[in-house]
Protein backbone atom coordinates (compact mmCIF):
# COMPACT_ATOMS: atom_id res chain seq x y z
CA UNK A 1 0.00 0.00 0.00
CA UNK A 2 1.44 3.42 -0.96
CA UNK A 3 2.50 5.67 1.90
CA UNK A 4 2.10 9.46 1.91
CA UNK A 5 5.07 11.80 2.29
CA UNK A 6 5.60 15.53 2.65
CA UNK A 7 5.81 17.06 -0.86
CA UNK A 8 8.61 19.32 0.40
CA UNK A 9 10.76 16.17 0.60
CA UNK A 10 11.18 16.26 -3.18
CA UNK A 11 10.22 19.82 -4.20
CA UNK A 12 13.57 21.11 -3.01
CA UNK A 13 15.61 18.48 -4.89
CA UNK A 14 16.98 19.15 -8.41
CA UNK A 15 14.65 16.68 -10.10
CA UNK A 16 12.86 16.95 -13.43
CA UNK A 17 9.23 18.00 -13.50
CA UNK A 18 7.15 16.58 -16.34
CA UNK A 19 4.59 19.12 -17.48
CA UNK A 20 1.53 17.58 -19.13
CA UNK A 21 -0.62 19.91 -21.24
CA UNK A 22 -3.37 19.64 -23.84
CA UNK A 23 -2.81 20.63 -27.47
CA UNK A 24 -5.45 22.56 -29.43
CA UNK A 25 -6.49 19.31 -31.14
CA UNK A 26 -6.95 17.66 -27.74
CA UNK A 27 -3.79 15.58 -27.94
CA UNK A 28 -1.82 15.09 -24.72
CA UNK A 29 1.66 16.63 -24.62
CA UNK A 30 4.48 16.24 -22.13
CA UNK A 31 7.70 18.18 -21.51
CA UNK A 32 10.42 17.58 -18.91
CA UNK A 33 11.48 20.82 -17.21
CA UNK A 34 13.50 22.31 -14.39
CA UNK A 35 11.38 23.89 -11.67
CA UNK A 36 11.42 25.76 -8.41
CA UNK A 37 8.81 25.70 -5.64
CA UNK A 38 8.14 29.17 -4.22
CA UNK A 39 5.14 30.98 -2.75
CA UNK A 40 2.96 27.86 -2.87
CA UNK A 41 3.51 27.35 -6.60
CA UNK A 42 5.68 25.45 -9.05
CA UNK A 43 7.55 27.77 -11.41
CA UNK A 44 8.85 26.37 -14.73
CA UNK A 45 10.86 28.03 -17.48
CA UNK A 46 9.26 29.01 -20.74
CA UNK A 47 9.52 31.46 -23.60
CA UNK A 48 6.94 33.41 -25.54
CA UNK A 49 7.33 31.13 -28.56
CA UNK A 50 7.59 27.71 -26.92
CA UNK A 51 4.94 25.07 -27.46
CA UNK A 52 4.22 24.57 -23.73
CA UNK A 53 3.50 28.28 -23.27
CA UNK A 54 1.27 28.29 -26.36
CA UNK A 55 -0.69 25.24 -25.21
CA UNK A 56 -1.21 26.71 -21.74
CA UNK A 57 -2.45 29.98 -23.20
CA UNK A 58 -5.00 27.97 -25.18
CA UNK A 59 -5.95 25.64 -22.30
CA UNK A 60 -4.41 26.31 -18.87
CA UNK A 61 -5.28 22.87 -17.46
CA UNK A 62 -2.17 20.88 -16.72
CA UNK A 63 -0.52 18.28 -14.54
CA UNK A 64 3.01 18.16 -13.20
CA UNK A 65 4.63 14.90 -12.17
CA UNK A 66 7.89 14.71 -10.24
CA UNK A 67 9.51 11.37 -9.46
CA UNK A 68 12.44 10.75 -7.14
CA UNK A 69 13.82 7.31 -7.96
CA UNK A 70 17.01 5.99 -6.37
CA UNK A 71 17.12 2.28 -7.12
CA UNK A 72 20.14 1.35 -4.94
CA UNK A 73 18.68 3.20 -1.95
CA UNK A 74 15.18 1.82 -2.53
CA UNK A 75 13.56 5.26 -2.85
CA UNK A 76 10.55 5.72 -5.14
CA UNK A 77 8.51 8.86 -4.48
CA UNK A 78 5.92 10.24 -6.90
CA UNK A 79 4.41 13.71 -6.53
CA UNK A 80 1.50 14.83 -8.70
CA UNK A 81 0.18 18.38 -8.96
CA UNK A 82 -2.94 19.40 -10.91
CA UNK A 83 -4.57 22.70 -11.75
CA UNK A 84 -4.67 25.63 -14.15
CA UNK A 85 -1.35 27.28 -14.92
CA UNK A 86 -0.67 30.88 -15.77
CA UNK A 87 2.06 32.29 -17.99
CA UNK A 88 3.89 35.05 -16.16
CA UNK A 89 6.47 37.60 -17.26
CA UNK A 90 10.08 36.66 -16.59
CA UNK A 91 11.30 37.34 -13.07
CA UNK A 92 15.11 37.42 -13.34
CA UNK A 93 15.62 36.92 -9.59
CA UNK A 94 13.38 33.84 -9.50
CA UNK A 95 15.02 32.50 -12.68
CA UNK A 96 18.42 32.98 -11.07
CA UNK A 97 17.31 30.97 -8.01
CA UNK A 98 15.98 28.24 -10.29
CA UNK A 99 19.27 28.02 -12.18
CA UNK A 100 21.18 27.91 -8.89
CA UNK A 101 19.05 24.94 -7.80
CA UNK A 102 20.24 22.92 -10.81
CA UNK A 103 23.63 24.43 -11.68
CA UNK A 104 24.99 25.29 -8.23
CA UNK A 105 26.87 28.47 -7.43
CA UNK A 106 26.94 31.02 -10.23
CA UNK A 107 30.71 30.81 -10.59
CA UNK A 108 30.23 27.16 -11.67
CA UNK A 109 27.77 27.98 -14.47
CA UNK A 110 28.69 27.28 -18.09
CA UNK A 111 28.75 30.78 -19.69
CA UNK A 112 27.73 29.40 -23.08
CA UNK A 113 24.65 27.71 -21.58
CA UNK A 114 23.58 30.81 -19.65
CA UNK A 115 24.06 33.14 -22.64
CA UNK A 116 22.52 30.93 -25.32
CA UNK A 117 20.01 28.63 -23.65
CA UNK A 118 19.09 30.04 -20.25
CA UNK A 119 19.29 33.72 -21.11
CA UNK A 120 18.06 35.45 -17.96
CA UNK A 121 17.61 38.80 -19.70
CA UNK A 122 15.74 37.41 -22.72
CA UNK A 123 12.72 39.70 -23.35
CA UNK A 124 10.76 36.66 -24.60
CA UNK A 125 11.37 34.77 -21.35
CA UNK A 126 8.34 33.59 -19.43
CA UNK A 127 7.65 31.60 -16.30
CA UNK A 128 4.90 29.02 -16.11
CA UNK A 129 3.24 29.13 -12.69
CA UNK A 130 1.06 26.39 -11.23
CA UNK A 131 -0.51 26.89 -7.84
CA UNK A 132 -1.96 23.39 -7.59
CA UNK A 133 -5.64 22.71 -7.02
CA UNK A 134 -4.74 19.17 -5.98
CA UNK A 135 -1.60 17.46 -4.75
CA UNK A 136 -1.05 13.74 -4.32
CA UNK A 137 1.87 11.69 -3.16
CA UNK A 138 2.70 8.07 -3.72
CA UNK A 139 5.56 6.55 -1.73
CA UNK A 140 6.34 3.01 -2.81
CA UNK A 141 9.88 3.06 -1.47
CA UNK A 142 9.38 -0.42 -0.07
CA UNK A 143 9.71 -2.04 -3.50
CA UNK A 144 13.10 -3.47 -2.42
CA UNK A 145 12.69 -3.99 1.32
CA UNK A 146 9.01 -4.40 2.09
CA UNK A 147 7.03 -1.80 4.06
CA UNK A 148 8.71 -2.43 7.43
CA UNK A 149 12.16 -1.27 6.26
CA UNK A 150 11.10 1.40 3.77
CA UNK A 151 12.07 5.01 3.48
CA UNK A 152 11.73 7.40 5.27
CA UNK A 153 14.69 6.53 7.41
CA UNK A 154 16.00 10.09 7.54
CA UNK A 155 14.50 11.36 4.27
CA UNK A 156 15.34 11.01 0.57
CA UNK A 157 18.33 13.35 0.74
CA UNK A 158 20.10 10.87 3.04
CA UNK A 159 19.24 7.94 0.76
CA UNK A 160 20.85 9.50 -2.32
Amino acid sequence: MPRPFDPADILSLPLMANLATVAEDGAPCNAPMWFIWEEGAVWLLGSAGTSSVGRLRHDPRCAIEIVHFDNPAGVLLHLGLRGAATVEPMDPDRFHRLLTKYLGAEDMWNPWFVENIAAIDDPDGRLIRLEPDSVFTNNVSYFRTGPDLAWPRGGPEEAS
